[in-house]
């Protein structure tokens, strides 16, 4: 069983609560909104971790990949109120230091793919959520 043939929730919880064990959440982490299209901060506490595990499930999925892309993926409509509403990029501080985390724990690493770079999954890193989508199923 690989990543692919298990449901992104189940799993994300999971690895969510195995990231807890291993990285920290920053202390600005808890006043912080995940973007400029949210109202307010995250009501759940572990946000950081679950945001964290989503990360490193996209980075697996869709390696080589960038803060950019990654931003993106987490977007949201920004309410303007009356007006149409518009596509908000989620916070790129918040991906770039979960990024830097999951690397510091050996997760991920810097690559170059031909002319796209980013950030890839490591070999501990794919053995880690492999083991958690086998635990799944």
């Amino acid at each position: 069983m690989a990543v692919y043939d298990v449901p992104a929730k189940p799993l994300i919880d999971k690895s969510a609560e195995e990231l807890k064990k291993t990285i920290k959440m920053p202390a600005w982490a808890a006043f912080v909104k995940t973007g400029n299209g949210k109202e307010r901060v995250p009501e759940n506490q572990d946000w950081w971790y679950i945001r964290a595990a989503a990360i490193l499930r996209k980075v697996y999925i869709n390696s080589p990949i960038g803060t950019n892309q990654l931003s993106l993926a987490f977007a949201n409509k920004k309410n303007r109120g009356t007006r149409p509403e518009h596509l908000a990029r989620a916070s790129r501080k918040i991906i770039r230091v979960i990024l830097q985390q999951l690397e510091k724990e050996g997760y991920i690493e810097q690559a170059k793919k031909g002319v796209h770079k980013g950030r890839v999954i490591t070999g501990k890193g794919k053995s880690f959520l492999d083991k958690i989508s086998k635990t799944l199923a």
